[in-house]
């Protein structure tokens, strides 16, 4: 996420400039091919060119406006796991008690408990989103300019630890190797937190009210996974993404063919202002490209994710607040105007 005010221009200029190149290079050659060798057919009307223009802009706001849908229904789906977390947090402190014990525990060993919830939750969340995380044969972060543009501006948390290395700060070694073994390991720790609490509501440490209190919470950070997940296994459809890359690179192409049409018009040297023309309208729609193909995937470890790092890490400190705990991580601050 882009915590600036907005993208320097240079960003996009350096972002998009092996395209600009490409572009500029289309430009030039019928142009120099209309000055020097007199080749006037290669000017098109401007009539088929607006129409595939307008074609690529239709299809492109239809793209760019559902790739953001994506990127805010993800945002949404993360917003509800902040609420929920923080209600498991306060339900866990004041639901697991002495009040209805068989053998009421010693006030630390209760403490425990409540420690144990809450930080097998916080186990949850790094799970999920190193799940998130991992690459899909769709995304774009292995294309050229997005790897590179990482590399020089921010760093992805969960690619530069490893989730075997984070998860003993959570789990006892035993529940740790047990999930390890598991595919979908963030649903096996929301099992073995229905487990607990089973063994909890057996000992009459919670009642049956509050353990289906309790159970309902799990079963929300299940939605929220599932929700996050269909986003995540589910591509923006490749036939829209696949005609919006057609046309706009269409258009493109037969844009400098156009522009020798109208500027040709003005005679001599001066049609050479063909070629910048050609550049900052061929740039604007490849740009606008760019963008919704940036969004589609809001989990990938693009700049304009879904900060899920900083949203765990905002989880982990109200949740240790809550075990009146003293010694809390900090907040997870931007990287170059980037927060993940």
């Amino acid at each position: 996420m882009h915590t600036g005010n907005h993208y320097k221009l240079k960003e996009f200029l350096l972002w998009t400039r092996r395209d600009s190149y490409w572009i500029f290079f289309l430009a030039v050659v019928p142009t120099s091919l209309y000055y020097f060798l007199d080749w006037k057919w290669l000017a098109i009307p401007w009539v088929p060119i607006a129409m595939i223009g307008t074609a690529a802009a239709f299809i492109v706001g239809f793209r760019n406006n559902a790739t953001y849908s994506r990127l805010w229904e993800a945002r949404q789906l993360w917003g509800s796991i902040v609420n929920s977390s923080r209600s498991w947090g306060i339900m866990v402190r004041d639901f697991v008690t002495n009040h209805q014990a068989k053998t009421p525990l010693p006030l630390d060993q209760l403490q425990q408990v409540h420690q144990q919830l809450i930080y097998r939750h916080m186990a949850w969340l790094t799970a999920l989103r190193y799940q998130l995380r991992e690459p899909r044969s769709w995304e774009n972060m292995r294309k050229r300019y997005n790897r590179e543009y990482q590399e020089k501006v921010y760093k992805v948390p969960e690619q530069e630890h490893r989730l075997e290395d984070i998860l003993p700060r959570y789990l006892s070694p035993e529940e740790e190797n047990y999930i390890l073994a598991k595919k979908n390991r963030a649903a096996q720790i929301i099992s073995l937190q229905s487990a607990q609490l089973r063994d909890l509501l057996q000992a009459g440490l919670i009642d049956n009210f509050r353990h289906m209190a309790l159970e309902g919470v799990l079963k929300d950070f299940y939605n929220q996974q599932g929700g996050c997940e269909r986003i995540k296994n589910f591509p923006y459809p490749r036939q829209f993404a696949s005609i919006n890359l057609f046309f706009v690179r269409l258009f493109i192409i037969m844009m400098p063919f156009g522009m020798l049409q109208e500027f040709g018009k003005l005679g001599g040297w001066l049609v050479w202002f063909s070629v910048p023309a050609s550049l900052m309208v061929s740039w604007v729609f490849n740009a606008m490209e760019k963008v919704g193909e940036s969004t589609e995937n809001p989990f990938e470890g693009s700049a304009n994710d879904v900060p899920i790092s900083a949203l765990s890490r905002t989880i982990e400190i109200d949740l240790r607040e809550m075990l009146e705990e003293k010694d809390l991580p900090p907040a997870l601050q931007p990287e170059n105007n980037i927060l993940l």
